[in-house]
């Protein structure tokens, strides 16, 4: 859109515009995609503050002329529309209605002030916890869903539109959509305004020039918000990255999806809030203070011992010191304390015989020389704790997130993806869970990041509480095994599994 220069002085703290009745008393942001300046104004007649949507542009450009026309007829046709989670459209004002064509106002829409804060400034610290992000958002997405359905675009796609009020809810506090704007683009503002909560990033083009921009993988795609912060609950996450993807590749179509994923983290959030907090080992009671404690004679008895062991053990450390440095310049052999060591020799020294094979691996245990969490959304569920697997310790465990619902819903599984130091034939997974009717694939792969369309399934297995061994079909040696979930222990709105050992056996 070509807006042309602004010829116009009065856009500034003290400034009036609409023949005098309003006064500008601060800038709160600007939409660059339809030019619309957004401003804290005082009404003179009324004598109370309101939100002004002030579009901008050449007078001359009969477009730009056109799309401010549009942008004030849908604002006046949501003035009918009341919602806590908007502000009311008090009026509209369009060039011959109060405004004149050469101060380079194309139109503006008057909405009653939203008392408490900016979004930007809430944010403005850092990124919020799962459980503010969504009672603050519930609001607004419940003021986008009644909208839809009386046939209405709020236009809530941008930060700078949104406040935060003082009881804690999001509203659209600059009402008046762009011309060109749809039902889905709402979807998306509210998917942004989440990401924007959760990660302190904008998700969608045209945001402000000072706040951070989503970053995107290889593939185009935003980031997940669980990447950046692993706290951030998986289905928070997920339910933000898809709505702002295409609805032809899965994206969430209504606010309605939104809005029951969010009523479903304010229920956990509710009833995990209901749990005593457990104290942490240790904790006997005390209170830690910065006061110096009392200096008595067995506080300076405990000293002196102290420093007499140190100075012993310094002594210690310094005669044996003294003793390697001797020994290292020394051209002596240190005597026969243990075998000559040649590393990279294959052949004995002096004969011409070739070394004979290694003998075949005898079978058993083999340990994975790694694991990871093996994840198609890109979403791992505690990547970091991937290694309690295999650590030998069936006291530690690996588990996935909690899902409110079962696979495939939100993505087909979730696996870990074993590799080892060089290829090897197993017989069989001993799998060590506590979740009892997990359903996982065994499969193989050629690579750790092989997809998993390439990746062939060896074994099928419903998990008991305890261990569970799976045999294996037969197949060729592999470096990479993928224990694959498909069914997550649970139901209802709790799907989680855990894995607290895997074992892998090789075959003969």
């Amino acid at each position: 859109m070509s807006s042309g220069p602004i010829q116009n002085t009065s856009l500034v703290p003290g400034g009036v515009i609409g023949d005098g009745r309003y006064r500008l008393l601060a800038q709160s942001g600007v939409d660059q995609r339809c030019a619309a300046h957004l401003w804290r104004g005082r009404d003179g007649q009324l004598n109370r503050d309101v939100a002004l949507t002030i579009l901008v542009g050449n007078p001359t450009d009969h477009t730009a002329l056109a799309r401010a026309k549009r942008t004030v007829e849908r604002a006046m046709h949501a003035a009918s529309f009341t919602h806590p989670g908007v502000a009311r459209v008090i009026d509209v004002l369009t060039p011959g209605t109060g405004i004149r064509f050469d101060e380079g106002i194309l139109g503006m829409v008057v909405a009653e002030w939203t008392r408490g804060t900016d979004l930007m400034d809430l944010v403005a610290e850092g990124p919020l916890p799962a459980g503010a992000a969504t009672k603050l958002l519930g609001p607004l997405g419940a003021a986008i869903e009644g909208a839809h359905h009386a046939g209405l675009v709020l236009g809530a796609d941008h930060p700078q539109r949104i406040r935060v009020t003082s009881d804690g809810r999001l509203r659209l506090a600059f009402p008046g959509p762009r011309p060109d704007a749809i039902a889905r683009d709402d979807v998306k503002g509210l998917g942004a305004i989440l990401y924007l909560l959760l990660t302190g990033r904008w998700a969608l083009p045209g945001g402000p020039e000072d706040v951070p921009v989503a970053p995107t993988g290889p593939d185009g795609a935003v980031v997940a918000p669980s990447a950046l912060h692993p706290y951030v609950p998986h289905e928070l996450s997920s339910v933000a990255v898809r709505s702002l993807e295409d609805t032809s590749v899965g994206g969430i179509r209504t606010s309605a999806a939104i809005l029951q994923v969010l009523d479903q983290i304010s229920e956990s959030e509710a009833q995990t809030a209901l749990i005593e907090p457990v104290p942490e080992p240790g904790d006997d009671g005390a209170v830690w203070t910065t006061q110096r404690p009392p200096r008595g004679k067995d506080h300076k008895r405990k000293l002196l011992i102290s420093v007499a062991v140190l100075a012993i053990a310094t002594l210690a450390v310094v005669v044996w010191l003294g003793f390697q440095i001797v020994n290292f310049f020394s051209d002596a052999p240190a005597g026969n304390g243990g075998p000559t060591v040649v590393i990279g020799q294959s052949t004995p020294p002096g004969s011409g015989e070739p070394a004979p094979p290694p003998p075949p691996a005898p079978a058993g245990p083999v340990q994975p020389g790694s694991v990871g969490v093996y994840d198609v959304t890109n979403q791992p569920d505690n990547a970091n704790r991937a290694n309690r697997a295999v650590d030998n310790n069936p006291t530690t465990v690996w588990q996935t997130e909690n899902y409110f619902e079962p696979f495939p819903s939100l993505k087909p599984g979730i696996g870990l993806m074993s590799s080892f130091a060089e290829p090897v034939k197993l017989a069989s997974v001993a799998v060590t869970s506590p979740s009892e009717g997990t359903v996982v694939e065994i499969r193989v792969a050629a690579s750790d990041g092989a997809p998993l369309e390439e990746t062939k399934v060896i074994a099928v297995a419903t998990l008991s509480a305890g261990q569970t061994q799976i045999q294996l079909d037969e197949q060729d040696a592999t470096q990479h095994v993928l224990v694959w979930i498909t069914k997550l222990g649970g139901s209802g709105r709790n799907n989680r599994s855990e894995i607290a050992e895997l074992v892998y056996t090789r075959a003969q």
